[in-house]
């Protein structure tokens, strides 16, 4: 297994994307840790999957804007593992939708504390426990929309934004400490969050894009995992400092 012997950190790891990753890094041989909101449930069923596969779990109840609560589970993990060598960052909401000039400020204030400052959080807290090993692997999970920059967008596209421009200054700042930086930019993903965007936008069912799509299917959250076990294996050792697309080249 590509991972055996690593332990991996996930915002978000719950359900969605973050389940996705979270799945895919146990089924290489990564023991996992995870934080969720509000989902108990959800993270129960995360739970219990990874220790199916013989994996060890730890999953924390946190809020990623709150800078205390991510103290105590990054702390925590590192207890109940001894170390860690691979953080993702995913946990993210969708914004509303409105222009720009209809956008209330605590609209544009909740996604950049959620997208870009619980980000932080966590790198400022892992970043001293992944120096300590061999490798050290940063994935932050962006979107296609601060490239796309679509009319009604502009929270959620800006707020990725400063992820992506936090993700780019960070691998040079760890390129000498041998740990990798990379963001994957996601373009629509078959998740709850995923569906009801579809349905609310467009009024359509989100299987109902997938006869117009390059590869006839919407992105899964097991692709995200994928691509982020190949980013923390040995063959992507050689990557750093990217964004690295997974949309399916479809323009939507």
């Amino acid at each position: 297994m590509r991972l055996s012997g690593k332990v991996a950190l996930i915002t978000g790891g719950d359900r969605g994307i973050g389940r996705g990753i979270a799945l895919a890094l146990a089924g290489e041989g990564a023991d996992i840790a995870f934080n969720y909101r509000r989902d108990a449930e959800s993270a129960k069923s995360t739970v219990d999957e990874i220790v199916t596969m013989g994996r060890r779990v730890l999953s924390v109840q946190a809020d990623v804007t709150d800078y205390a609560q991510v103290k105590a589970t990054v702390m925590k993990a590192v207890e109940t593992f001894g170390k860690l060598d691979i953080l993702v960052n995913n946990a993210g909401i969708a914004s509303r939708g409105r222009f720009v000039a209809d956008t209330e400020a605590e609209e544009m204030e909740r996604l950049f504390k959620i997208h870009v400052m619980g980000a932080f959080y966590f790198i400022k807290e892992a970043l001293p426990v992944l120096r300590q090993q061999k490798r050290g692997d940063i994935i932050n999970i962006s979107s296609v929309s601060p490239f796309s920059c679509q009319a009604g967008h502009a929270p959620y596209a800006v707020a990725k934004a400063g992820l992506n421009a936090l993700s780019s200054v960070l691998a040079k700042e760890e390129l000498g400490r041998n740990i990798r930086v990379n963001t994957i930019a996601c373009g629509l993903v078959e998740t709850d969050m995923g569906t009801r965007l579809i349905k609310g936008v467009t009024g359509m069912d989100i299987k109902d894009l997938e006869k117009n799509l390059p590869f006839g299917r919407v992105c899964r959250p097991e692709d995200v995992g994928n691509l982020c076990v190949f980013l923390c294996s040995e063959e992507g050792g050689y990557i750093s400092g990217h964004p690295i697309f997974l949309d399916g080249s479809a323009v939507y």
